[in-house]
């Protein structure tokens, strides 16, 4: 986070990874290397778990429908995305994996290991590691158990409102429930996981967690001024109407007025790479005007998604770049800048025409795009 994307952990620790998985493989790091960055950051808001991007995304979301009247009535949830988000993940890693065993590997020609490339780490577990990792995944099953039987039997005291399924406080009391099963899990695998002396390291690390946040709570601050203002001013709504109201005056409606905003999207993302900071700027504008068309907050956020996660990999306003250049240059010492950019712009072009065309799968069949959460309004 801290002003740029919000996928700092996967776009640092999954390339190099990849890259030495690769290499052990007999196959071409780069292509490894390349081709996870890829994938986790043009791709990087599709998935079957969620996190706190979509915590970011559903807040800013609620709030920019409540400008309407319309909006008051809507259950806008953690997971209203939940399966578009899920069903993209498996036709995009699909679709990943192609272009780096079809395109990428094929134009790096064979391998050759450069003068003082590092040689490849022991990722071997230790009898500790191994230890923590069971009685981790014992914790957390048992974790989800818990919740599933206080929610799915009838009469659950976390059913919703005359006993629904849907909505419910699973569904809007989500944030909690995450929390709750990585800090189980966080705890679990610190006790019986980790070296003793690794464990002394533990304030520093809470330490260095909460310099990383300090960003992003003050961009949230101002965030939510933006949108108090919005409210407040009622601009947003004049914004939301004026926008609807050109939209059907040049006859852009349907699916095709949503092609156009993961457009509009992907050309933004090129200049404000951070997720949660374009999203606070188009939401309040965006998701108004759409629900005047009939749409749902649910598919201005999914198409939103696309658009703010494609492009992403090709602006050099993406500091992690720069940091996937570091690591490139220790298997291509001769590698530039532009050298990482021309092999990632094959992955952006095909996300952007693969991804628009589940959402109008979704769209044109009417299903719903999350637990409750439908195309239209209605």
């Amino acid at each position: 986070m801290s002003g740029t994307r919000d996928d700092d952990v996967a776009a640092l620790v999954f390339p190099p990874l990849a890259a030495m998985a690769f290499k052990s493989a007999g196959r071409h790091p780069v292509a490894g290397l390349i081709g996870a960055f890829a994938c986790v950051s043009a791709g990087y808001a599709a998935g079957f778990t969620v996190g706190s991007l979509d915590a970011n995304y559903v807040g800013i979301t609620q709030q920019a429908a409540s400008t309407l009247p319309a909006g008051d009535g809507l259950h806008i949830h953690l997971l209203i995305n939940y399966f578009f988000t899920a069903s993209s993940s498996i036709v995009l890693g699909l679709l990943g994996g192609f272009l780096i065993s079809r395109v990428i590997e094929p134009r790096l020609g064979p391998y050759r290991t450069a003068e003082g490339e590092p040689e490849p780490e022991d990722l071997a577990l230790t009898p500790a590691q191994r230890r923590g990792l069971r009685y981790t995944g014992l914790v957390v099953a048992v974790y989800l158990a818990a919740i599933l039987a206080l929610w799915l039997p009838a009469g659950a005291p976390l059913r919703g409102e005359g006993g629904a399924l849907l909505p419910s406080p699973v569904l809007t009391g989500m944030v909690p429930i995450v929390f709750g099963g990585f800090l189980l899990a966080g705890i679990t695998y610190a006790r019986d996981g980790q070296d003793r002396h690794r464990c002394r390291r533990a304030d520093h690390v809470r330490r260095r967690l909460a310099q990383d946040h300090v960003g992003y709570l003050v961009m949230m601050f101002v965030a939510a001024q933006v949108i108090a203002l919005f409210n407040w001013s009622n601009v947003g709504i004049l914004l939301a109407v004026k926008s609807a109201a050109f939209l059907n005056a040049i006859n852009l409606t349907g699916f095709w007025v949503i092609v156009a905003f993961v457009a509009l999207t992907a050309c933004l993302n090129l200049f404000i790479v951070s997720g949660s900071a374009l999203w606070s700027l188009a939401g309040p504008i965006f998701v108004p005007a759409f629900m005047l068309l009939g749409m749902s907050p649910a598919l201005s956020q999914a198409a939103f998604r696309i658009g703010d996660s494609a492009t992403g990999i090709l602006t050099p306003m993406n500091p992690y770049l720069f940091v996937i250049l570091a690591m490139l240059r220790q298997y291509e010492p001769e590698a530039r800048l532009g050298t990482l950019i021309a092999r990632l712009a094959v992955f952006a072009v095909p996300f952007l025409v693969v991804w628009p065309a589940i959402l109008g799968v979704f769209y044109g069949f009417g299903l719903p795009l999350g637990p409750g959460a439908h195309i239209g309004l209605k």
